[in-house]
């Protein structure tokens, strides 16, 4: 719940993943995350479960780059607020209650659970300082990460030259569009916008880990699941789908034995990359007509955002499905714009009047509608009782 004078007061709940944390964070609780750098996909997650206020125990910004999840947080009302000790995260807090001091930059406890916290109270005017100082760091990291990625392409070539073995599937995708659903930055804005693409086009659905759920939400079943596993519900694994484990060549499938404990039929697709570019070349391999994109990643602070040093294999997939691809950010960028109430009323008015018009020219029209009133009158009169 919220107190007044700066206060914030709720229950404590933990947890060092913020994206596991926030699927049993309750509206009012106060959230304890361990979350350097907190990216703007994780920001958002904690804005839907509505915690009263957030404590991070590692830096929300470190300055390495221009980091969106302190900036969501407090544009949506919610504070935050960065722990002076870091270790305090390690301290039998889970359940307890628990008052944020918004003044004073303190986090205490009832009397004898301990002494109170201190800690750094982020501002909207501090976020969008520390963001253009951030921007200015770009420059210097723009050449450790082009070097990461021209490294990755000189080892791994082959990605854009050979084939990608895969599986057998049960679902159709040759001639098809393949919608590719990633839980990245905008995805529930651009399914919002593609959603009568969906249920008009009926794409093959590839749900890359998360995007599993974000499909789930809309009310979309997913054809096919590709990746770790690692942020996927035991529900949405049992759905029915089609589920390929992302394995990474010479080692296991770390999502496989979660999969196998729930009982559910699996195959293992070895190739190197992140997931989502491991689902984009399995589309295209099994023959897609058009690939379109959802929250899929593709800047260098998405990268960095994900604690990549470089994106060489993003590099090398899009080059090779480019001609395919659609980013379905752009489609909600350029056509995201809804009809308002007077426009659809305007077009009404013009159609009636249209029709009208060609009533009115033609007689046969006009005998017509005559026959077709009377015997609606006939048959109105007969369901009352009443005679002609």
């Amino acid at each position: 719940m919220r107190a007044a004078n700066g206060r914030r007061a709720g229950v404590l709940r933990k947890g060092p993943r913020t994206k596991d944390l926030v699927k049993r964070l309750r509206p009012g609780e106060i959230a304890l995350i361990r979350h350097e750098d907190l990216d703007s996909v994780a920001a958002e997650g904690l804005v839907r479960a509505q915690p009263s206020a957030v404590l991070n125990a590692s830096p929300s910004m470190t300055g390495r780059y221009p980091n969106g999840g302190p900036r969501v947080l407090v544009e949506a009302g919610i504070p935050l607020l960065d722990l002076a000790d870091g270790a305090q995260f390690e301290e039998p807090v889970e359940g307890r209650e628990a008052t944020v001091d918004l003044d004073a930059g303190s986090v205490t406890f009832p009397k004898g659970e301990g002494p109170a916290w201190l800690a750094h109270v982020f501002t909207a005017p501090e976020i969008e300082q520390r963001t253009q100082e951030a921007r200015q760091n770009l420059r210097y990291r723009l050449r450790e990460f082009v070097q990461n990625t021209l490294d990755y392409v000189s080892r791994e070539d082959h990605v854009l030259v050979d084939p990608m073995p895969v599986p057998e599937l049960r679902t159709q995708i040759a001639g098809r569009h393949a919608l590719v659903v990633v839980r990245g930055e905008g995805y529930r804005k651009d399914l919002e916008t593609i959603r009568g693409y969906v249920r008009e086009v009926r794409p093959a659905l590839i749900a890359v880990d998360g995007g599993a759920e974000a499909l789930r939400e809309l009310g979309f079943r997913p054809d096919l699941i590709v990746g770790d596993m690692d942020s996927v519900s035991d529900e949405t694994l049992k759905c029915g789908a089609e589920i390929l484990v992302h394995g990474y060549p010479g080692r296991e499938a770390p999502g496989l034995p979660r999969v196998q404990n729930l009982g559910v039929e699996a195959q293992v697709l070895e190739a190197t990359g992140t997931s989502e570019d491991v689902a984009m070349l399995l589309a295209y391999e099994k023959g897609a007509s058009l690939i379109v994109a959802v929250g899929t990643h593709s800047t260098m602070e998405d990268f960095l955002d994900k604690g990549r040093a470089g994106m060489a294999s993003t590099f090398l997939a899009r080059l090779k499905v480019g001609k395919l691809l659609v980013d379905a950010k752009g489609v909600r960028h350029l056509y995201g714009r809804s009809v308002s109430v007077s426009q659809i009323a305007l077009l009404l008015v013009v159609g009636l009047l249209a029709a009208s018009v060609v009533v009115l020219v033609s007689p046969s029209l006009q005998q017509f509608l005559d026959v077709a009133r009377f015997r609606l009158i006939v048959f109105l009169r007969s369901l009352l009782g009443l005679g002609l």
